[in-house]
């Protein structure tokens, strides 16, 4: 994410912090000193903000730790004010596969809080842990809390919180996965709309967990209805096979002609017949800016890019495609260019088969989108 750094690698995945993180501890540090106007209470705030996180990350690699027991691999972890998100390769397929994974993080926190209460009746604290402090009160106490808190809170059968992924993949063994989706997430704007009215009356950082909520099931509802009609879609039924390429000596000039042709607006980097590069329409406005018209493509093309099969099925290359930072993939056939793959592809073929299916009449084999060759 552009918006985020990386702050470490744990058990070969990366962590990054998103910039919003900082804003967070400044408030943190702001609303701890306003009370006694301390500043070892700022410091304290700030101190167990990040212990707070340190936890999430656990919860996290549970998630991440589970799925590659299941050769699910993990891009990322992101850490944001509200929250951690592991961003995994793909959704595991078997429900209980994804229940596992699911509870997994849950885990982490409930052995978490086991550990810290036991720390705690050892040290003859557990009286004064019977209630929460946010300024005040034992540290380790408070880390236990938090991780009672997490491990209830992230349970609630709402997108996309892990009760809702336990939800669906309760669900999804005894109805259709798309069904189970539907349903988990209804439940979850419903959660959403209660976390809205009581941040109304109370706390208005629920507002914005309603918000988190609202837009998480309704994507989740969305990726399954799209995985679910593109099911069984090979790609060379829905890539481009007529499109422009860019060598890496070529001037941005020429990709600035491409474009202004309306033919594409991203472009495979080709040499000798292979993929080498791409260069998207924000690499070529980035590049004009800094450079200049005449600089190189390969100067500037995006190296780092993933490609797809030509005999793939859609649905398993979906997640490339749906990268931040990818918006067209190369389809290669024994390392040779044949296609291109986009998200504008996808819906027009998604459009024709709807078209069709209401006329009445059968889907062709396959849609794809062309522009004017080379």
């Amino acid at each position: 994410m552009n918006s985020s750094w990386k702050i470490g690698r744990i058990a070969g995945i990366d962590v990054h912090l998103h910039f919003t993180f900082l804003i967070l501890l400044l408030w943190v540090a702001v609303s701890h000193y306003l009370p006694r106007q301390n500043w070892q209470d700022a410091l304290a705030g700030v101190l167990f903000t990040l212990s707070l996180f340190a936890i999430v990350v656990l919860h996290e690699l549970g998630h991440a730790l589970t799925a590659r027991h299941f050769g699910i691999q993990t891009r990322d972890i992101t850490l944001l004010p509200i929250g951690g998100v592991a961003r995994l390769e793909r959704i595991p397929e078997k429900p209980r596969q994804e229940l596992l994974v699911a509870l997994a993080g849950p885990a982490v926190n409930v052995v978490l809080a086991a550990l810290l209460f036991a720390l705690l009746l050892v040290g003859a604290e557990l009286p004064a842990a019977r209630e929460f402090k946010l300024v005040g009160g034992p540290f380790l106490a408070k880390l236990m809390w938090v991780n009672v808190t997490l491990a209830g809170f992230n349970l609630l059968p709402a997108f996309p919180m892990d009760g809702g992924r336990v939800l669906r993949a309760v669900l999804a063994m005894r109805m259709d996965y798309v069904r189970a989706t539907q349903i988990a997430a209804s439940i979850g704007q419903g959660m959403a709309w209660a976390f809205a009215l009581l941040g109304l009356f109370t706390n208005p950082f629920l507002l914005l967990i309603a918000l988190f909520v609202w837009v998480g099931a309704a994507h989740e509802a969305g990726q399954a209805q799209l995985k679910s009609a593109l099911a069984g879609v090979p790609v060379h039924s829905v890539m481009m096979t007529d499109f422009r390429t860019l060598e890496p000596n070529e001037t941005l000039a020429r990709a600035v002609e491409h474009i202004l042709s309306g033919c594409q607006q991203d472009f495979p980097v080709v040499e000798n017949g292979h993929a080498v590069g791409v260069l998207t329409r924000a690499n070529l406005l980035t590049g004009l800016a800094r450079q200049g018209q005449l600089a190189l493509v390969g100067d500037v093309m995006q190296r780092n890019f993933a490609e797809a099969e030509v005999g793939e099925m859609v649905e398993t290359v979906l997640g490339r495609l749906q990268e931040d930072d990818c918006r067209v993939l190369p389809v290669v056939s024994d390392g040779n260019l044949v296609g291109l793959l986009s998200l504008d592809n996808l819906g027009e073929y998604l459009m024709v088969q709807n078209a069709r299916g209401r006329s009445g009449k059968r889907a062709p084999a396959a849609v794809g989108q062309t522009s004017e060759s080379r």
